[in-house]
């Protein structure tokens, strides 16, 4: 399954108005379907259910030993006789323990009334022992406030212990501060306790840069009402998540008996925060948490001094030891994530068009999903589980479902086209876009020599050269990007490895569902090309016979320099552009001085040699731009282009009088020459061509007149300079 992917992403590329851009389409609406499902609240329960479901897959946190809860269970009440206890008992109860300095001890029961007997006692302890701290009930409807003894109140030692249970009657949030109806501000009873704990360790609540209370190193995210899965929460007050640390049972635990018979050591006392509740089960004063409900077993409330107990740990696990609050994603993460997934689901159906593939492929994914959320949770993230899940499946099972109506409509259109390209004499193939022949003509298997069903469904890199596939996959993925025909030769490899050169016209279409297809009508043009090559060679043969011809017609046999005629075609094109350019063009005659006495005395083979010699020297002292030319005998030309003055002329002069003046070496021996050089300048001494070389050649004799070895500027005629 791992190569067809890779596979397919090499292939494959997205467009909005194709198949694939369908599905994108299908499955944000799948996401946008889930998100209208989840706004409505549909899916809080199911998400509640993962959340407690992670919850308790969670390695429980190791409790300390900050924590004690006294419960007043049924063998308390029968021992007592009564309910309510009798202020008597609490009393004699809060002094035992009291003698074993608790840092902090919580009545988790209501006394707004007093219950005689020991009603003065109970009142008197509340006056003194200042490490106590009592409840009331806040109430928003008639008869639902409780308050707490007046005593208390005076001394600020009251927390509230409205407990928020949600819509499926679990506890998930906790409450740490919350106004009454007359909007006056109170502290929860957990966070009372905590704090007067957090006391001796000199750590008071802070405003976070957030606005939130922070306490020690750990912010308090504050609940709002569509936090994670909520969805229009009552938001009142400023609550937060609960983390919760294990099961509430876990914590340690003793009976009012135990207590008062002195049955519990100081140790379990000494420096801990103390709660007083019952936990008898005939009371009803019991709440259900994540870790109520399993699949195996019955449902376990847990008494409601626990749970204030559980609250009170997780304040001061986080600010004594940092242990996070349970967080939760801004919402439009959480909109990306669900989305996120959806076109995953979308993605791999794309590429994994095969139903069992995607079935195998969504299995992986949605475990890969869980396992994220399991992992971000016990991180202390609470991400959306459910809603991510019901966009996976969701897109997938929607884009197999098309996928499966597109498979239908491929095969009908693939029926169809072999009906046709049958009757088509010329080879023809038919790709769908992940390049797999669909549809062959006869004519194309003869053309390969495979027979058909060795060539349909298959990749042509699975049948011909790679180099060759790889060129005709070039060329598919061409027209399936751009969607615009293309010709292009070709060559192909048949079964017997004969080699054939084609023409191919390719081009886009697609069927009535949207399926495209790639379409190649083939000719075989092998013969045409041999002929063509046949007709080129023959034509460059030629071509290089006319260079060679002319190359002779218009230099010198001998040294390879220009001859007469080219001389002169120079010269022309020289002064056309020094005329346009009001530039000068230098003209010398050459003449060996003695040469005549090395060809009789040495032969004319050794003369010849010394004329190459000459030649040579005289093109490597000059510049690129100017000509040598060889007119016959021992005469050269040359041309001096675009020179800026007399000057320059001269100096060249001199150099070439130097130069052809050093020895040169023969075969024979050492032989020296010199020459006589005239000189004339265009338009200085001449404006016609013809004119200006007779001058030329005129200085150059009278160069010789004066003792040969030199050079002589030419005598401008009366009209040079008109």
């Amino acid at each position: 399954m791992w190569s067809a992917l890779k596979r397919r992403l090499a292939q494959r590329t997205f467009d909005i108005s194709s198949s694939e851009g369908y599905k994108m389409i299908a499955a944000t609406g799948v996401a946008g379907l889930v998100l209208v499902l989840r706004g409505l609240g549909l899916l809080q329960g199911a998400e509640w259910a993962a959340s407690d479901l992670f919850l308790r897959l969670r390695p429980s946190s190791p409790l300390n030993d900050r924590l004690l809860v006294v419960g007043i269970d049924e063998d308390d009440l029968r021992e007592v006789g009564t309910w309510p206890i009798p202020d008597q008992v609490l009393a004699d109860l809060i002094e035992r323990l009291n003698e074993s300095n608790p840092r902090a001890i919580g009545l988790d029961i209501y006394r707004d009334l007093p219950v005689e007997p020991g009603h003065d006692e109970l009142v008197e302890l509340f006056e003194q022992q200042e490490n106590l701290i009592g409840i009331e009930k806040i109430g928003y409807e008639p008869g639902s406030k409780v308050d707490a003894p007046q005593v208390l109140k005076d001394r600020n030692a009251v927390g509230f212990n409205n407990t928020l249970v949600d819509a499926d009657g679990v506890v998930r949030r906790s409450y740490l501060f919350l106004r009454d109806e007359n909007r006056q501000f109170h502290r929860s009873f957990a966070l009372k306790l905590a704090l007067l704990y957090l006391e001796q360790e000199n750590m008071t609540p802070r405003e976070a840069p957030t606005g939130e209370m922070q306490l020690g190193t750990v912010v308090f995210p504050r609940f709002e009402a569509h936090d994670g899965p909520y969805v229009q929460a009552d938001d009142r007050g400023y609550q937060f998540l609960l983390n919760y640390r294990g099961p509430a049972s876990d914590i340690k635990t003793a009976t009012l008996q135990q207590v008062l018979n002195g049955e519990v050591s100081d140790e379990l006392i000494r420096d801990r925060v103390v709660l007083i509740g019952s936990t008898a089960s005939s009371i009803r004063d019991v709440f259900i948490t994540p870790y109520s409900r399993s699949l195996l077993n019955t449902q376990k409330e847990v008494p409601g001094v626990l749970l204030q107990a559980e609250f009170v740990g997780q304040l001061l696990d986080a600010s004594l030891e940092g242990r996070p609050m349970l967080t939760v994603w801004p919402e439009l993460a959480e909109v990306i994530w669900i989305l996120a997934w959806a076109w995953l689901g979308a993605f791999l159906s794309w590429i994994l068009p095969s139903v069992r593939r995607s079935l195998v492929a969504l299995i992986i994914a949605m475990l890969v999903l869980t396992g994220l959320s399991y992992g971000a949770y016990c991180l202390h993230v609470w991400i959306p589980v459910i809603p991510a899940l019901l966009s996976l499946s969701g897109s997938t099972a929607v884009i197999v479902g098309y996928l499966a109506y597109l498979g239908e409509e491929l095969r009908k259109s693939k029926e169809f086209l072999q009906s046709i390209i049958n009757t088509i004499p010329d080879p023809i193939f038919v790709k769908d876009t992940a390049l797999r022949s669909v549809v062959l003509n006869q004519a194309y298997s003869d053309l390969v020599g495979y027979p058909l069903t060795t060539l349909l469904d298959r990749s042509e890199s699975e049948i011909f050269p790679q180099a060759q596939a790889e060129a005709f996959r070039r060329e598919d993925e061409q027209v399936l990007q751009t969607g615009c025909d293309r010709e292009t030769e070709e060559t192909l490899t048949d079964a017997e490895g004969n080699i054939h050169i084609l023409a191919t016209k390719r081009s886009l279409h697609a069927d009535g569902s949207g399926n495209h297809f790639l379409i190649g009508v083939i000719r075989d043009i092998t013969e045409r090309k041999l002929l063509e090559d046949q007709l080129k060679q023959m034509a460059a043969e030629l071509a290089e016979s006319n260079a060679a011809l002319k190359q002779d017609a218009n230099h010198d046999e001998l040294t390879g320099l220009p001859n007469r005629k080219l001389f002169q075609e120079r010269l022309r094109q020289s002064i056309d552009w020094a005329q346009s350019n009001q530039k000068l063009v230098g003209v010398m005659f050459l003449d060996l001085d003695g040469f005549k006495e090395v060809n009789d005395t040495l032969g004319h083979a050794s003369g010849d040699i010394l004329l190459q010699h000459v030649a040579n020297r005289l093109s490597s002292s000059l510049r690129g731009s100017d000509t040598v030319a060889r007119l016959g005998g021992d005469e050269f030309t040359v041309i001096l282009p675009g020179i800026p003055s007399v000057a320059d002329a001269e100096r060249v002069a001199q150099k070439l009088v130097k130069t052809l003046s050093d020895p040169f070496e023969l075969a024979e021996g050492t032989v020296s020459v010199t020459t006589s050089l005239g000189i004339g300048i265009y338009p200085i001494h001449e404006h016609q061509l013809d004119q200006l070389i007779h001058l030329a050649d005129e200085a150059m004799f009278e160069a010789k007149k004066q003792g040969k070895n030199c050079y002589c500027l030419a005598q401008s005629t009366p009209n040079a300079s008109g």
